[in-house]
């Protein structure tokens, strides 16, 4: 400090930091840089650790981080708290780490989605673009959610529909690949598209069910369809055993019934009957499965695998 009274002025201390005036007063008008007074003339005036803060302060800023989270910051290292020192800086990068992976997953989806555009035949650029151009960036997956809540019994408890969500909902790829944004965007459309109830019926064997007992159905499912994901993995082909027990057993327990060989006729002759939506299973395997790799089981694959096994047993036996 070059005063008799350990105080510089603003142009010394922006000299010192490295910075241009401009960018001082910038922090001083917004709080984060305090004075230690005004000369008689009123210029500002900085005391000795106004350098130190000012050093921390551009090094916040270089992170990207906001104003009022670097007040935050230096508020905590001007308290010198004891007691989780520190906590509030973990908290802002964290916070931030997060918003740099949002952006970097939405450059990544735009970046695929103009490939597809760039890649795809003249003639289809402008269908391809409006397909596109419906999906948020990131992606959004409310959308799918509504699809199924409107599709699953009414009143289901809350914790089986979240359950049921989480397996039905299709997580899109941090990266993708541009097949995998096109699987996607379809699979958006589907959803969106305007239709009534009768386009998309739940089926029977699930209607029949209350809101206690869908629980009960549902989460014998997922287990059903846990099992039959691993027998897909390995190419088995559809065949009695565990997986189909417990997918009967699901059936079974939701409707007080015995799993005997006739509940089993019963159930794989409504099975049959239901409707289906096996577009949309399809579009969900092709945005989970890696390029190039085998397509991931979806509860739409796991639920034909297993009905076919169910349809093979009871055709066997008569």
């Amino acid at each position: 400090m070059s005063h008799d009274d350990g105080l510089c002025s603003i142009g010394e201390l922006a000299e010192r930091a490295g910075i241009t005036v401009k960018a001082v007063r910038f922090y001083s008008d917004n709080g984060l840089l305090p004075e230690a007074s005004r000369s008689a003339g009123g210029h500002r005036r900085y005391g000795p650790d106004a350098l130190g803060r000012l050093r921390m302060l551009r090094s916040l800023r270089t992170l990207g981080l906001p104003v009022r989270e670097v007040r935050r910051v230096l508020d905590e290292e001007e308290d010198g708290a004891e007691a989780g020192a520190g906590s509030v800086l973990e908290d802002v990068v964290a916070g931030q780490l997060r918003e740099l992976g949002s952006q970097l997953t939405a450059l990544r989806w735009r970046e695929a989605g103009m490939r597809l555009v760039l890649e795809c035949p003249p003639a289809e650029r402008a269908d391809r673009l409006r397909l596109i151009g419906a999906v948020a960036t990131p992606p959004n997956t409310a959308p799918l959610a509504r699809f199924w809540r409107a599709w699953l019994p009414p009143r289901m408890p809350a914790r089986a529909t979240a359950a049921f969500l989480e397996v039905a909902v299709a997580q899109p790829p941090d990266d993708p690949a541009p097949a995998q944004v096109l699987a996607f965007a379809r699979l958006n459309a589907l959803v969106t598209r305007p239709c009534t109830g009768a386009e998309r019926p739940q089926p029977e064997a699930h209607k029949a069910a209350g809101a206690h007992t869908s629980a009960v159905l549902y989460a014998g499912l997922a287990q059903a369809y846990d099992l039959a994901g691993t027998q897909l993995r390995r190419g088995a082909e559809p065949h009695s055993g565990e997986e189909l027990d417990s997918f009967v057993g699901a059936y079974a327990s939701a409707y007080s019934s015995r799993d005997t060989p006739a509940f089993r006729g019963l159930l794989a002759g409504q099975l049959a009957a239901d409707p289906r939506i096996d577009r949309y299973w399809e579009l969900t395997a092709d945005v989970i499965t890696a390029p190039g790799g085998p397509p991931e089981p979806t509860p739409g694959t796991a639920h034909d695998w297993l009905f076919a096994a169910l349809d093979a047993q009871t055709a066997a036996t008569g």
